[in-house]
């Protein structure tokens, strides 16, 4: 049985780790890499008729933005790597000593993503209530008297302002002849 001399067992996955924790802010030049490439992609594929372009075009804004997120990413990856690090949060009301409240963010994941798939045969004011309803529970409110009212009054107070004022069209679903 022959053993590698060349790499002392300390340096194979304890050190590795170590100097991934010390950059873990790579991680989020990875997330802003990716999207804007994504961002870019998008926009650099979009079907655009000539008709509908005015001086800017649509594809402007999206062209900037991924851009902008490719040139975050590389500076900010160049700093991580020359020793820079991030500052601990200092707000007041944030115990850092304590861990991350997963049950909390899982919730909200749930409830946005429910959201997202209900709002197609729901319709954004029934969808849009249980969003509203859930994001308030996630968060710790236990009202069940008040909390629906007031989520789908939200409900049809966004529907009303995007559908009927700003003339952003949102599916009605069922309600769609109510409202």
């Amino acid at each position: 049985m022959t053993t590698r001399t060349d790499i002392p067992p300390a340096e194979t996955g304890g050190e590795r780790r170590s100097w991934l924790r010390e950059h873990s802010e790579l991680g989020v030049c990875v997330l802003l890499l990716a999207l804007g490439v994504l961002v870019l992609t998008d926009a650099l594929t979009m079907d655009v008729d000539i008709a509908q372009r005015g001086p800017v075009g649509p594809k402007t804004v999206p062209v900037v933005v991924g851009a902008g997120l490719l040139v975050i990413a590389a500076l900010l990856a160049v700093d991580v790597l020359r020793g820079g690090r991030g500052q601990a949060e200092g707000g007041e009301d944030i115990d850092l000593s304590e861990p991350a409240d997963w049950r909390t963010v899982l919730l909200l994941a749930g409830v946005f993503l429910g959201a997202a798939v209900l709002i197609e045969p729901l319709g954004f004011p029934v969808a849009g209530a249980l969003l509203f309803w859930g994001a308030a529970f996630a968060l710790g409110s236990r009202r069940t008297d008040r909390d629906p009212l007031i989520a789908a009054g939200l409900s049809l107070v966004t529907y009303t302002v995007f559908n009927n004022l700003l003339g952003v069209p949102l599916p009605g679903g069922p309600l769609m002849g109510v409202l």
